[in-house]
């Protein structure tokens, strides 16, 4: 089963759901701000971008500029990046699609095409 995190306000989101649904693939949703990631969900898309932290983290945030992440994110170790994302939901690169064999943030359709079309059900 495959949990896509959200927001509902997220164009993007919406894009990415829509193509869920017109794929017939299964999916649970959660709402990103109020229920992020679990570190271990955390842990894997990290490991999916081969430690590139930057790339879990929502850079265009008016919560990431506020927190001052542009200049102490590369400082920061791992368990401290965690915690700023699991503290504010709003820091995640959304959608944050994770499933037993998929990892991915960020919605690009021809990307999520390559990733997806074996799990339709």
């Amino acid at each position: 089963m495959l949990t896509i995190y959200t927001y509902k306000n997220c164009s993007t989101c919406r894009k990415a759901t829509k193509f869920l649904q017109s794929r017939g693939i299964t999916y649970e949703e959660k709402p990103i701000r109020e229920d992020p990631p679990t570190l271990d969900q955390l842990a894997r898309m990290l490991e999916t971008y081969d430690g590139q932290m930057k790339r879990l983290f929502n850079s265009s945030s008016q919560d990431y500029r506020d927190a001052g992440l542009k200049h102490t994110l590369a400082v920061l170790s791992e368990e401290e990046a965690f915690d700023h994302l699991q503290r504010n939901g709003n820091l995640v690169k959304r959608p944050f699609l994770i499933g037993e064999n998929t990892a991915v943030v960020g919605f690009k359709e021809s990307e999520w095409v390559a990733l997806l079309d074996d799990l339709k059900s």
